[in-house]
């Protein structure tokens, strides 16, 4: 049965990539900017009125990759670069002919960038086609920055710069800020750098590039960036950033003593080259972190949370390992948390960057015992080296050691990636297999592998994986969500540009798509999910909606406990339903978000109904409520959750935002409040206020005066350069 879909896969597979060929992306090759170099004094205000930016050169070249593809940009965009000897400046002219119709809903640090008007600067200081850093400002001096790596985004990691902007009745306009101690770069005398821009104008639903604006590619593909040259004899002014912190809090849990901790600690930041950065910590602390969303969990497998802790996130994908199917062979939330309660932090180091084509993540961390759990090393090592244009070959290592217990875990992976296929498509053949050890023993049935290929392009995006993991395997510094599996995966969906006429921007059509999963050890059919889209659209005004056919299977070997009430027996259960969602522009003032799922639940029916909605007062406060409601009807009794989660955010200028967010869960009778004060006294120092509120004993007999726990917490963390 699996080579027999297989073999019709390939034959689609091949099919897809040829239909695509007539409809293949304009090709152009890139083009350069240069930086002038400047002694003059910048006001750094977003005016742009010293005499060096008119001056130096304007690019203003911007090609449409939406709406109209090809076509020149619709409102003037202009950019310059100068430097001196620690910092790159970019100035911007975002011009618009009615000042009315600009959108600058956000001002906070890490905004949603994708629902304003925004520009974005893409560096690529390594030139290697594969690592940057993409800089993005809105009409407000919003900031939010992302690390790019072969095309995957860390959007959570936060470099050291600055932007300031102004507003006219010209447009919007702006200068932003960037030191060379927050880029890794090439120590040569002549560096010329990959570079990019985009601007998005959300009126009209347009985005513009600079370089790359192929449909085909996003501003995150590096081998499609220009270049910028000019730049020379420079090199960090400081080597050294000390970040140092003291925290001071209050501690409140029903029937146990109140707690005031005191906590101080540091993070030493050592630029050991332009290309390689060490980090040491000690005494770290994470109370500054928001808290996670707890979600309504109708499945039998846990649910993966994202890192948060900016320790772990810079350089974060030069540590990263796949495995698949949500499996990572290294996760970093399996450091400093123990069943979601924090562990100290004794000291710890991370060393990573490139030496010449060698990208290297070291990492290693002295956690404290604490309670029944013993002190515990943990250490990572991860090697790739880059290969032609895009591809790479890899390894990693993992070990995490107690005087209970020893883990480790050994991989190599490597992938060939190009963006020249049949001239100007994208194509990505990667393999990996690690295996996991006890004590460096080797052990029976521990062995995971995966094989892909993938042809993610803008009319047809083909993806294709098989992969395998054994009883045995468990990395304990990994991720690891099912296994004793082999796995058989085939994505299949086109999305033509037609229906123009009738505001139809783009149909998302999905044939087929498919994830099944065989028991290893016996063979035999565990889960299996199968998704049919024969109906969405995506429409100029920004409105989208899909509606979904959705087939699935799984194997119960044992009861699931669905709650504490209900379980369902073991046995196999085939479930069918359908599902439409709608989303209105979320660029709008007042935003809308709709998905209605119904159909067969195990040994009964669903209902699923999630709704998200959000409210723009103005610039400094917007607000998101999201809520979702499950009906489950079984023969073995009835469950009802509602999920409630509120977003308020105030920001009373860039550097000084408070938020709140309070979520419900009634399945695990849990509720949280948090509030947080951030405080930004200069760019790369921080002060933190928050305050926490939990309930959690029974929903049905809260009582709002009494909470279950109580936690409020000062912390500084200030940022010296020498």
């Amino acid at each position: 049965m699996i080579e027999k879909i297989f073999k019709y896969d390939i034959v689609i597979f091949t099919f897809s990539i040829f239909i695509s060929l007539p409809f293949s992306a304009q090709h152009f090759e890139p083009a350069g900017i240069k930086a002038f170099k400047t002694q003059e004094k910048i006001r750094f205000d977003g005016i742009l009125d010293e005499p060096v930016w008119q001056k130096v050169t304007h690019i203003s070249n911007f090609t449409q990759r939406e709406l109209d593809f090809g076509k020149p940009v619709t409102e003037r965009t202009e950019v310059a670069v100068i430097y001196n000897n620690n910092t790159i400046y970019f100035g911007i002219w975002c011009y618009q002919k009615d000042r009315s119709k600009i959108v600058a809903k956000n001002m906070e640090w890490d905004f949603n960038y994708r629902t304003d008007d925004n520009f974005q600067i893409l560096i690529g200081p390594f030139n290697d086609n594969r690592n940057g850093y993409l800089f993005i400002i809105n009409p407000n001096g919003a900031r939010a920055d992302i690390q790019i790596n072969n095309g995957n985004v860390n959007e959570d990691w936060n470099g050291v710069w600055d932007v300031k902007t102004s507003i006219t009745s010209k447009g919007w306009f702006a200068e932003v800020y960037i030191p060379y101690s927050t880029l890794q770069f090439k120590n040569d005398r002549i560096l010329s750098w990959a570079i990019n821009f985009e601007r998005d104008i959300a009126f009209e639903n347009e985005q513009a590039l600079w370089q790359g604006w192929s449909r085909d590619y996003s501003i995150y593909d590096m081998v499609n960036a220009g270049t910028l040259s000019g730049i020379k004899n420079i090199t960090y002014a400081q080597r050294f950033e000390l970040k140092p912190f003291l925290l001071s809090g209050w501690h409140y849990k029903k029937a146990e003593d109140d707690k005031y901790p005191q906590k101080y600690g540091a993070d030493l930041n050592v630029n050991l080259t332009p290309t390689l950065k060490l980090n040491l910590t000690s005494f770290t602390d994470f109370a500054q972190v928001e808290v996670d969303r707890i979600a309504v969990n109708l499945s039998r497998f846990s649910i993966y949370y994202p890192e948060k802790r900016q320790f772990f996130l810079e350089g974060y994908d030069f540590f990263e390992f796949y495995l698949g199917e949500r499996n990572q062979g290294f996760y970093t939330r399996e450091i400093g948390l123990e069943d979601g309660i924090q562990v100290p932090i004794i000291a710890g180091a991370r060393l990573f960057g490139k030496i010449g084509r060698k990208n290297i993540g070291f990492l290693n961390i002295q956690e404290a015992s604490k309670d029944a759990v013993p002190t515990t090393n943990n250490t990572v090592f991860r090697y790739k080296q880059d290969i032609g244009k895009q591809s790479y070959i890899g390894a990693i290592f993992t070990s995490k050691i107690n005087n209970t217990a020893s883990s480790q875990l050994f991989g190599l992976d490597g992938a060939y990636q190009t963006s020249e296929f049949l001239n100007d498509k994208n194509l990505v053949v990667s393999g990996k297999i690690s295996t996991s050890t006890e004590s460096f023993t080797l052990q029976k049935n521990a062995l995971t592998y995966r094989l892909s290929v993938d042809y993610p392009n803008d009319l047809i995006d083909n993806f294709m994986a098989l992969g395998s993991m054994q009883k045995e395997f468990n990395p304990e510094l990994g991720y690891i969500r099912r296994t004793n599996y082999d796995s058989y995966s085939w994505y299949f969906r086109i999305t033509p540009r037609a229906l123009s006429r009738y505001g139809v921007k783009q149909l998302l059509l999905k044939p087929w798509g498919f994830t099944l999963y065989n028991t290893h050890s016996t063979g035999e059919m565990e889960s299996f999910s199968n998704e049919t889209r024969p109906l969405g659209a995506v429409f100029n005004t920004g409105e989208r909606f899909e509606f979904n056919l959705i087939q699935n299977f799984d194997r119960l070997d044992k009861v699931f406990e669905l709650t504490s009430e209900v379980s369902i027996p073991a046995g196999k259960y085939w479930m069918y339903n359908y599902e439409l969602q709608f989303e209105t522009y979320n660029a709008r003032r007042i935003w809308i978000s709709l998905l209605y799922n119904t159909g067969g639940f195990y040994s009964g029916k669903i209902k699923t109904f999630e709704s998200e909605l959000g409210i723009n007062v103005n610039k400094h406060l917007n607000l998101t409520e999201n809520y979702s409601l499950n009906e489950v009807n079984l023969l073995q009794g009835k469950v009802v959750t509602h999920e409630i989660a509120s977003y308020l955010n105030y920001t009373f200028n860039p550097n000084l935002n408070l938020s709140f967010f309070a979520q419900f869960n009634s399945l695990d009778e849990l509720m949280i409040w948090n509030f947080r004060l951030h405080w930004i006294p200069k760019v790369g120092s921080d002060f933190y206020l928050v305050y926490n509120i939990g309930y959690g004993d029974s929903i049905k007999r809260i009582d709002y005066l009494k909470p279950q726990t109580t936690a409020a917490v000062a912390k500084l963390v200030y940022r010296f350069t020498f």
